[in-house]
């Protein structure tokens, strides 16, 4: 009998072009995220509508902001460890079923009370997508082109989000603002089946749990039909002791853990009060509601460019120093959005350089994160920063209320928001010298004989 092989599965990825199916993860997991997108913003979307039709304060809405971003924030809590327990495709499966259902239920609701109810269960589906999205598409990429990929696939968020404000901006004139969440529900649920029949596990996370060999060789071999993988042991992926949750806290991660963690909130407290409130302070500033709409999804198609182009900027340069330098130049675009109410095409220039830098940014914080953390705490790790993110972008949303009830004037207001995401730029450049991505080198064998396995060093 030939001696066993040893194959690190990562290695294996990079050495092999990109195949059909790791291009249909992209897809698929692009399209999850778009309808995630879709669904976050919508509630944007129709606040100036819910505000006329019910006649509820900014102050009074806040909450409906806030419980949709809770729920996001508690799915990713929840959703993460149990992803890195028993797998990405069936969380992905569950978590995109689960937020079409609510948001198609939300386009029943009669009062802010019942909406508010609707958003919380939504954002706990729509919590546990992303990062596992993020988590699945990362795992399947070559290191070379990792971050590109991931910040490609990740698009979909903010091209989601942009298409919302278009459909928004024709739908509720026509149909009234339901029609936005019913179109929002019926996206994801049909893409489901889909999810269910054509994603695969990530063949990392087989290897992590020590699947039988054949089943981790016929992934492997969808990748490179021709690769010969007879007798096979396969490696390559950590298993440090502890829980996935507790592997954020030691000694080779809790720095780069805190670090990531303010970035996050401070980027999602700007981003998801831009989202939230942009549409209704053009709406004061004198726009029409199809003119504002339009205007804020400048925010997300600008958040749709930059992505692509600093997740190229980041495959060939520190990451770190791409991302400081894009949260830098974005506070310097949100503050020129205050300056900009009474032009048209200013105002639109500004929202879509905020988009660039800030989403962008975001989007590659997510590949940054997906790119720290070993396999067995992966997507624990970037659940786990999305969602204290989340609790800045719950901050977020329900400040803004807040911010426009003091009657400050626009320059002002908008300086004041540009503020976090400074921070977020510096914490980035910190974590650059005191926690760089890790590399790490204990690693699972899987060796041909389905179920056997010993951890060993490389």
């Amino acid at each position: 009998m030939a001696p066993a092989r040893l194959i690190d599965v990562q290695d294996f990825i990079n050495e092999h072009k990109l195949s059909g199916t790791q291009i249909t993860i992209v897809v698929l997991c692009f399209l999850i995220v778009a309808v995630d997108g879709f669904d976050t913003a919508a509630i944007g979307y129709i606040a100036p509508a819910l505000r006329a039709q019910w006649g509820v304060t900014p102050a009074q809405m806040a909450p409906l902001f806030g419980a949709g971003l809770f729920g996001l924030m508690i799915g990713a809590l929840i959703f993460g460890p149990v992803s890195d327990r028993f797998g990405r495709k069936p969380v992905l499966v569950l978590t995109t079923f689960l937020f079409g259902l609510f948001t198609l239920l939300s386009a029943w609701a009669t009062d802010v009370t019942s909406l508010t109810v609707m958003r919380f269960l939504t954002g706990l589906g729509l919590g546990g997508a992303m990062p596992n999205a993020i988590t699945l598409t990362s795992e399947y990429c070559p290191e070379s082109r990792r971050s590109s990929l991931v910040t490609a696939m990740f698009c979909g968020f903010t091209v989601g989000s942009a298409f919302g404000g278009f459909a928004a901006a024709g739908l509720i004139a026509n149909y009234g603002w339901q029609s936005v969440l019913i179109l929002g529900g019926v996206l994801p649920i049909l893409l489901t089946p889909f999810v269910w029949i054509m994603l695969p596990e990530s063949v990392r996370f087989l290897v992590l749990k020590n699947a039988p060999a054949e089943k981790i060789t016929a992934a492997l071999h969808k990748i490179a039909p021709e690769a010969d993988l007879s007798n096979a042991t396969y490696t390559g992926v950590q298993k440090p002791s502890g829980s996935p949750v507790g592997q954020l806290f030691k000694p080779g991660l809790v720095t780069g853990t805190a670090l990531l963690w303010i970035a996050f909130f401070m980027s999602l407290l700007v981003f998801y009060l831009l989202t939230s409130w942009l549409p209704t302070l053009m709406n004061t500033a004198g726009l029409t509601l199809s003119q504002a709409s339009l205007i804020t999804a400048m925010l997300a198609m600008g958040g749709t460019v930059g992505a692509i182009v600093l997740g190229q900027l980041m495959d060939r340069f520190d990451p770190h120093y791409v991302l400081a330098a894009s949260y830098l130049l974005a506070a310097v675009f949100i503050g020129l959005i205050g300056y900009s109410t009474g032009s048209a095409w200013m105002l639109a220039l500004a929202v879509f350089g905020a988009g660039f830098c800030l989403p962008g940014a975001q989007v590659g914080a997510n590949a940054l994160s997906a790119d720290y953390y070993p396999t067995a705490s992966r997507a624990t790790g970037v659940s786990w920063a999305n969602a204290v993110g989340r609790v800045g972008s719950v901050l977020g949303s329900m400040i803004g209320g807040t911010l426009i009830a003091l009657g400050l004037g626009m320059p002002t207001l908008f300086a004041i928001i540009a503020a976090p995401v400074i921070i977020s730029g510096i914490c980035l450049l910190i974590k650059s010298k005191v926690a760089p991505q890790p590399v790490h080198h204990s690693a699972v064998l899987v060796a041909p004989r389905a179920g056997a396995a010993e951890v060993a060093s490389r």
